[in-house]
């Protein structure tokens, strides 16, 4: 079947992103442009393309020598990261009890069934998907297009660093975070603006200060990220 133009290009973006954030293909590693293109079965102009939608990501680094290699993770920024993660978390789970359809709901139970057997399986890339599927179904929930933008980029920036989270609890998650989601859907359908936000805000904070602990107790984090 003949390709369609452009989705050569669109697939190895969409392959090599995933890999990237799923820390499937480190921080640091090199790219190489001929086996990728074997890889794929496409020239390597579609994979040039990827390549360079994935450097305005900044996901991917080209080097002085064109080649490319993985981008880190800015361990410097972490703080400011942070700060806007929990954030959008308040506001995305404050408006979406304010705002919210009856059919939101459906999506948001859904997405948290999901997580729930993603963490039963003790799956940590399914947990890190289903994750984030769960909570931007809540910020559709809050109908603001552009918090639901910036908080879709600030969880797709956080999936390397929610790989490292989930890691410190040797991928079993511990309960308590599956139920703090079903706290989170009851004060989105009561409308309880102020809960709502109350738990979105505690529920991020845990996250920050998990990987802030984790941070302190092992000094080569920088490093391995």
């Amino acid at each position: 079947m003949e390709r369609k133009r452009g989705s050569g290009s669109k697939h190895v973006y969409e392959t090599l992103r995933d890999e990237i954030l799923e820390l499937a293909l480190p921080p640091g590693s090199p790219i190489d442009e001929v086996r990728l293109a074997q890889r794929f079965g496409v020239s390597r102009t579609p994979v040039r393309e990827a390549l360079v939608k994935l450097a305005a990501d900044g996901l991917v680094e080209t080097l002085p020598n064109r080649s490319s290699m993985v981008s880190g993770v800015d361990t410097l920024n972490l703080r400011s990261f942070f700060d806007a993660l929990v954030l959008m978390y308040r506001v995305t789970t404050r408006l979406a009890a304010e705002h919210h359809e009856p059919e939101d709901l459906g999506a948001i139970r859904e997405r948290q069934a999901e997580f729930r057997q993603a963490v039963e399986q003790e799956d940590a890339l399914a947990m890190i998907a289903t994750n984030q599927a769960f909570h931007i179904a809540i910020a559709e929930a809050a109908r603001n297009a552009y918090f639901l933008a910036l908080f879709t980029k600030l969880m797709d920036d956080g999936r390397r660093i929610l790989r490292v989270y989930y890691g410190s609890y040797e991928d079993r998650l511990p309960q308590r975070f599956v139920e703090e989601h079903e706290a989170m859907i009851a004060a989105i359908e009561a409308r309880d603006l102020e809960e709502a936000d109350r738990l979105g805000g505690l529920h991020a904070e845990q996250i920050v200060e998990q990987i802030q602990k984790l941070m302190t107790r092992r000094s080569d984090l920088a490093i391995e990220l």
